[in-house]
């Protein structure tokens, strides 16, 4: 796709997934029949208004899928304000309709994000009318809190980079680690999406049984189990019309039906192995099987146990799992503790399993006592982590 040109059946896309994530989420594209091109922070592809739909629906490790709509060097406002008038804003944006500008500029003339996305509205109102509002926040997508009012606006991600400016409409909507299901989040939750991208890191693919035995509010094994059905994760937004693609007016809604209904045509009634989670705390487990309903995923068992005191199922599976990361002073001596016991149990109780954890300190490896190696690292709240696992994947890892 030429920069400010809308192909009806082509678009340029970009899926935005946490730093650390890209192989993880670029291996899910490709299942999904799509040649990709990794880089920090995503995956570039290209898809028809189908795949683009699909691609919302079905990615359970990306936080957005973009779509570039404009590519120009802009070393003065004025380069700026001509070439935007260019892009074609009215086949994202219906006149009336809200915009979002999400700006970062790196080392390029053009700096401040406000005075860039007041011109790009300027932009977006020469070709839609004055009626075009806008909202402005500078900084990276990713890490910023979604204020994207459903609906309402439509967001434009812009990029600026030694004077090259490129930008695109967001495809998604909300971000798409929101799922929905998660109303009680525990103490500590982590996002869907990297409880997923734990998952098919390790290369889990819903044949094995599989525990978590510091659940929380049940991330984990829901994601699993949505994963064990063929359940795509993001469908209840797609059936709802919630999807930000769905609301641009020169995209052609029909191609939205053959990704719902090949969505809804792979679940699979049950799980086929069984998925489970334990915590010490009585309200994250209530928590987690609440949000579990919400997910459509009841029978996932959830019980109120340490992991000492929980048995294990036949046969052996993995147990994956987001334990305490002890970063606080004066944690060490009860990190210890706690990682020598699931190194015993997983040595005695639970021999045969294997064990895939997040860690944010290497020492806690060496406090189980088992052979452990490292698969990839990301951040989690913004706590630098590591994947480690007593298995094998066979799999692109983070």
């Amino acid at each position: 796709m030429s920069p400010g040109k809308v192909s009806p059946t082509r678009y340029a896309c970009y899926a935005i997934t946490a730093p650390g994530l890209e192989e993880v989420t670029a291996a899910e594209l490709r299942a999904l029949g799509l040649q990709v091109r990794s880089e920090t922070g995503g995956i570039g592809f290209h898809a028809d208004p189908t795949q683009l739909v699909a691609a919302n629906l079905e990615l359970r490790t990306a936080t957005r899928v973009i779509v570039r709509i404009g590519k120009f060097e802009a070393r003065a406002f004025h380069d700026l304000e001509i070439r935007a008038k260019r892009i074609p804003w009215e086949a994202y944006a219906a006149p009336g309709t809200g915009v979002r500008f999400r700006v970062t500029s790196h080392k390029s003339k053009l700096f401040h994000q406000d005075a860039i996305a007041e011109r790009l509205l300027a932009s977006v109102q020469h070709r839609l009318g004055s009626g075009a509002g806008a909202s402005f926040a500078a900084g990276d997508d990713d890490e910023l809190e979604d204020h994207v009012k459903a609906g309402e606006e439509q967001l434009f991600v812009v990029r600026l980079a030694h004077d090259t400016c490129t930008i695109s409409a967001d495809s998604s909507g909300t971000l798409l680690h929101r799922r929905g299901y998660r109303v009680a989040g525990g103490k500590a939750p982590m996002r869907e999406t990297l409880a997923a991208a734990m998952l098919l890191g390790i290369g889990w693919d819903g044949r094995e049984p599989l525990l978590d035995p510091f659940c929380g509010s049940g991330t984990i094994p829901i994601e699993a189990a949505l994963l064990a059905r063929r359940i795509a994760p993001n469908l209840p937004r797609a059936l709802r019309g919630d999807l930000a693609c769905l609301r641009w007016p020169a995209f052609d809604k029909a191609a939205a039906k053959p990704a719902i209904e090949q969505a809804q045509a792979n679940i699979l009634p049950v799980r086929p192995v069984p998925i489970a989670g334990s915590d010490r705390d009585a309200g994250a487990i209530a928590g987690a099987r609440a949000n579990a309903a919400r997910a459509d995923v009841s029978e996932v068992e959830f019980n109120m146990a340490p992991f000492s005191a929980v048995d294990p199922p036949e046969p052996p599976g993995w147990i994956v799992t987001n334990p305490p990361y002890g970063v606080r002073i004066g944690e060490q001596k009860r990190l210890r503790a706690l990682y020598a016991q699931v190194g015993k149990l997983m040595r005695t109780r639970w021999s045969g399993w294997k064990l895939a954890m997040l860690e944010s300190q290497r020492e806690v490896r060496r406090f189980t006592g088992l052979t452990m190696r490292e698969v990839g690292s990301t951040r989690n709240g913004g706590i630098r982590v590591r994947l480690v696992t007593s298995g094998y994947p066979s799999v692109p890892a983070f």
